[in-house]
């Protein structure tokens, strides 16, 4: 039987961040696997070619840097070695995409801001459409502190 994946976003919000804890420690729990979805969205390289392929490739190197951050944490302290997964246009789209593609993704994790703008647009709009979603959604309130994460999972 394949192993039942986490899919967690990684992007530059601070929820983020307890997205990539709760996916680790529910893996690490049950076995399954974490995957690491960045997607670079296509607003970042409409200048000059050329241009694109150096901000594409620094995207990239931005983007694992920032993934080895946490894949250390996932392997030493969980166990779990996560995959990364980049992917490049819209970002509900390529989400959706993603999730279809890997038919090993069980669950979507994603984290959800706790200011005053709203819980974040991939939650807001994934919310909406939560019904036709192919996985179940967990979201992951930002402000939950380590410990209680580590209670519930």
């Amino acid at each position: 039987m394949p192993m039942r994946k986490f899919l967690v976003v990684l992007d530059d919000s601070r929820e983020c961040l307890n997205a990539m804890r709760f996916a680790a420690m529910r893996a690490a729990k049950t076995g399954g696997g974490v995957e690491v979805l960045s997607i670079i969205p296509p607003d970042e390289f409409n200048h000059w070619i050329g241009v694109g392929e150096i901000m594409r490739a620094e995207a990239r190197e931005r983007i694992e840097v920032h993934f080895e951050v946490f894949a250390k944490w996932m392997r030493d302290k969980q166990g779990v070695n996560p995959k990364l997964v980049i992917r490049e246009g819209e970002p509900i789209t390529e989400l959706l995409a993603q999730i279809n593609d890997d038919p090993d993704v069980g669950v979507l994790v994603l984290g959800a801001g706790a200011d005053k703008k709203g819980p974040g647009p991939l939650v807001t709009a994934l919310s909406r459409q939560a019904g036709d979603l192919p996985v179940p959604m967990t979201i992951v309130p930002g402000e939950m502190s380590k410990e209680r994460l580590e209670a519930i999972t």
